[in-house]
């Protein structure tokens, strides 16, 4: 079957080499065996690093292998319990990264799986949305404008199809497709126009196809080599970080160097100093950097996933923090999407229709009194291009209320699959009685003219008792210039000039209204007259009527808008609804700000890139634009200094989607093209989920902010301990092993805890920070200089009080003091993990409000007392138990850095809460 030439064979044929129904499809266990037996729908991977690799690579570290150097010296020099107790650590700090970095690799594999494709398929007669990975030979697969094709496909059925395949044959522009069989043997992949490859992308029109191939037998499957290249997900902020990383080992390690000179000219031995000197660079080298950053980064994308965002190129979680302006569709982003007909506007007359939402239930009225459609010409016509133009269906699917579970009621519940303007054309033909079931064994549908975004319509070719009629919908203002006769009092009359002011002020009037102004027209075809294009039919029409529909706005999104607003950051509504209509949305929704300026289409055109960058500060509303305007718009506000997130759900929409500085698709509406040029998926469509994204992008900047604060203030910390001491002649303050047990129970799991800490209340009351602001902007790097020198300084001061005070020989005296030093550190540390919540003091939050912060200081807590406590470990980390003065000598040279700090900013409160966030502002 390999060999088979797909694209000779008539539909027949096809049927019969696949052993599949064209028309009813698989069944659903025909589908399964040939999956288990043919394997999935999918290209080989690279490929993936194993567990056990994962695991040895955390030995790679130059640092560690110094440092087992260093044990193998100890065991050779008969410090076996040392050398035993330095192994223990390095495994279990091996361990723990393992986990991290493991946990990191799942979430990003999970990610990949929320995003995969899907594809719409017939099986045993019934539509169903799958994975398309779970294609097989002989599904029928259907297709609309902007999907990608889920496989190799031999078209059946094919509507002003074209497709984009430059990704396989090399042809810059899209490809005309079509169903009959194509008799040559022979064909180059870019003359089989009856075929669809997996990979390319439907840019216009519907098709019906039968899968030939599937996974690496498709044609996609032989270039596999060269989309099997693993994309990187490194962010800015994780490189610049690494560029951080490699400064502070040089550092680190130069400082190591001088405390070890340092000891050894004050007489300390050479072997003890030389393994104090490894454990101390091993300590003050922040190697746990990148691994917390990766998984700050990947349980703040599985956070993004709960609310609704799915992240698909990590930059943008950075890049979300930074966003300055929001320029959002409105139908379905800004409100509900589930449009209602409630008026119509006939000849000069103008109806009421009751009913919500998609249930077909409801009646029309004119000026009170219930209209009989039976005996009305211009509404039964109306009703009729309502369900045949239209592709949408409305069915009943049962569906359980959450809330009532417990008693298992359940309810029926509308649901409308297509586009929501035809649903609610759909839905106004059922409830008028004329449901396009209805019309079925009446009206056949010959061809369909698809609506796009340029042309703004749509229509279909029926054929009606001996003859044919076309019917159109379309944006009222584009189809009256097709139109050259009106239906008016149930006659077709000329459509003057005069008639067309009264329809063009209807429309105007019902868009004053929020309504979304539909046309609708008609035209019988005489015999033998040319139907093959969209020319030839769409001329000479009859104006048939207005329907005005209503999408109300989403609940949620007023507050996500007036939050943005006290987040510094703008809204921008873009629809291709009417002017008006979007005015009128955009005053209920608090987007429109006194002052502001709307701006259709046509005057967008007519503007200059220069005098578009003077005004687009002040637009707030893009109408009747089409989606080659919002790259405009785009570009103008990234001149301006802003950084813009794109929504999008149309083919044509990926070029802007993809210039924004974050791109957002749509997960539920969006074609397949715009998901992929996108960094984030609305699974909900919601706007309020790109504020909640915003939010979150900024609170996994914070939290990683928090954490090098926390590692950094902690290694200065440690350094200046043994650096001063050694300095001053003093004996060292800590052993090698006890720097090494500091090192990890203060540096893992407390600034793990942090990469998940709450975000504080101000967060979108501040400005939007600067995408070039450094890592230490806003006094990150005082804070973590003068902490660090504080927790050094006041752990000394501990030391050298204890060696001068504690009772005893000279050498318990050192071991005294080295413990008091050891618990000094390890609880300044502890204590100013909590400092790091706040972006002023430890006194500005809750202490408990971050549970796993506590358990994780409670952890570490215990390490520290279970050295100093359990008599089978005093030996081996050097230390003896203290009493109650010693325990309070500890807690105030512990708690003098976070606490004078925390005093000093409680005094100084007389800065503005967000002064840092303005400031940084002023650099978008």
């Amino acid at each position: 079957m390999e060999q088979m030439k797909w694209h000779q064979l008539d539909a027949g044929d096809l049927a019969n080499t696949l052993g599949s129904s064209l028309t009813q499809g698989l069944s659903a266990s025909e589908a399964e065996e040939r999956l288990s037996k043919n394997g999935r729908n999918e290209l080989a991977e690279g490929e993936r690093i194993s567990p056990v690799m994962l695991l040895l690579n955390q030995f790679k570290d130059f640092m560690v292998l110094v440092l087992m150097g260093a044990t193998l010296i100890s065991g050779l020099l008969g410090e076996y319990l040392d050398a035993i107790t330095i192994v223990a650590i390095i495994v279990l700090n091996a361990v723990l990264g393992f986990i991290q970095e493991f946990r990191a690799e799942k979430s990003l594999s999970a990610l990949k799986e929320l995003s995969a494709p899907t594809a719409k398929v017939i099986r045993g007669g019934e539509q169903l949305i799958i994975a398309a990975k779970e294609l097989v030979k002989g599904d029928i697969v259907l297709l609309e404008s902007g999907d990608r094709i889920p496989a190799d496909v031999r078209l059946l059925e094919a509507n002003s199809c074209y497709a984009e395949e430059s990704a396989l044959t090399g042809e810059s522009v899209p490809v005309g497709k079509h169903a009959a069989a194509i008799h040559e043997a022979e064909l180059p992949l870019g003359d089989q126009r009856n075929l669809g490859f997996m990979g390319t992308m439907l840019t216009r029109g519907t098709a019906k196809g039968v899968v030939v191939r599937t996974g690496m037998e498709t044609e996609m499957g032989k270039i596999a080599g060269l989309i099997q290249q693993t994309e990187s997900m490194e962010t800015p902020l994780q490189h610049r970080l690494e560029q951080l990383g490699k400064i502070l080992i040089a550092v680190a390690i130069g400082l190591t160097i001088m405390v070890v000179i340092a000891g050894i000219l004050h007489g300390q031995p050479a072997y003890g100093m030389f393994l104090a000197g490894v454990s101390l660079a091993v300590a003050a080298i922040p190697e746990g950097l990148p691994a917390i950053v990766t998984i700050a980064l990947a349980l703040g994308v599985q956070r993004m996933i709960k609310r609704k965002a799915i992240v698909r190129k990590l930059p943008s979680v950075e890049t979300l923090g930074c966003a300055s302006v929001i320029c959002s569709d409105k139908t379905g982003t800004l409100t509900q999407n589930k449009m209602t007909v409630t008026n119509l506007w006939l000849g000069g007359r103008r109806l009421q229709v009751t009913g919500e939402g998609y249930e077909p239930t409801g009646a029309a009225f004119e000026d009170g009194a219930m209209v009989d459609v039976k005996h009305d010409i211009s509404l039964k016509r109306l009703l009729q291009i309502s369900a045949l133009c239209n592709n949408a269906t409305v069915t009943q699917a049962e569906q359980q209320d959450t809330k009532k579970r417990k008693n298992k009621e359940v309810q029926e519940e509308w649901v409308l699959n297509g586009d929501p303007t035809e649903g609610a054309l759909t839905v106004l033909s059922a409830k008028l009685g004329m449901s396009a079931k209805s019309l079925e064994g009446l009206y056949k549908r010959e061809k369909e003219f698809p609506f796009d975004s340029e042309r703004k319509r749509m229509s279909v070719l029926v054929s009606h008792q001996g003859g044919r009629v076309i019917y159109t919908k379309g944006a009222s203002d584009v189809l009256m210039d097709h139109c050259t006769y009106v239906l008016w009092d149930g006659k077709v009359v000329p459509f003057t000039a005069t008639l067309k002011k009264k329809c063009a002020d209807a429309a105007e009037e019902m868009a004053q209204s929020a309504l979304r102004v539909l046309g609708l027209a008609y035209r019988d075809i005489r015999s033998g007259e040319a139907t093959e294009t969209e020319a030839d039919v769409e001329c000479q029409l009859v104006f048939v009527g207005l329907t005005g529909m209503i999408d109300p706005p989403r609940r949620e999104v007023r507050e996500a808008i007036a939050t943005c607003r006290r987040a510094g950051i703008k809204t921008v509504m873009i629809t291709g609804d009417h002017q008006l209509t979007a005015e009128a949305i955009a005053n209920q929704l608090g987007i429109m700000p006194r002052g502001g300026v709307a701006m259709s289409g046509r005057q967008l055109e007519n503007m200059t890139d220069e005098q578009l960058d003077r005004h687009v500060d002040n637009i707030y509303v893009y109408a009747r634009v089409s989606p080659e305007h919002k790259l405009r718009i785009v570009k103008a506000l990234q001149r301006k200094g802003h950084v813009v997130a794109m929504t999008g759900d149309g083919v044509n929409d990926a070029p802007a989607i993809k210039a924004a500085d974050i791109g957002i698709a749509m997960g539920i509406t969006g074609t397949d093209v715009s998901k992929e040029a996108s960094a984030l998926v609305l699974s909900d469509d919601n706007f309020a989920t790109i504020v909640s994204a915003i939010e979150e992008g900024r609170s996994i900047y914070e939290n990683i902010r928090k954490f090098i604060r926390y590692l950094l203030a902690s290694n200065v910390g440690e350094i200046l301990t043994m650096f001063l001491a050694m300095m001053a002649g003093l004996p060292l303050p800590l052993v090698p092993i006890q720097i090494l047990w500091v090192n990890l129970v203060t540096d893992g799991l407390p600034a793990m805890a942090l990469g998940v800490d709450q975000a504080e209340k101000d967060l979108m009351q501040q400005k939007p920070r600067s995408a070039k602001e450094s890592v230490f902007a806003r006094r990150l790097g005082w804070k973590i200089i003068s902490r660090g020198v504080l927790i050094g300084v006041c752990t000394l001061g501990a030391f050298w009080i204890t060696l001068k005070m504690a009772p005893g020989t000279a050498a318990e005296q050192l071991t005294k003091a080295q413990t008091v030093a050891f618990a000094t550190l390890v609880l300044a540390q502890l204590i100013h993990v909590f400092d790091c919540r706040s972006s002023r003091s430890i006194f500005h939050r809750n202490m408990l409000q971050n549970r796993y912060l506590v358990l994780a200081v409670l952890s570490s807590l215990i390490l520290m007392l279970g050295v100093l406590y359990i008599p089978m470990l005093q030996p081996i980390f050097k230390t003896v138990p203290l009493d109650f003065r010693e325990w309070c000598l500890v807690f105030v040279a512990a708690g003098i850095p976070t606490f004078l700090m925390g005093i000093g900013s409680v005094l100084g409160t007389s800065k503005p809460k967000n002064k840092p966030a303005k400031m940084a502002f002023k650099n978008v």
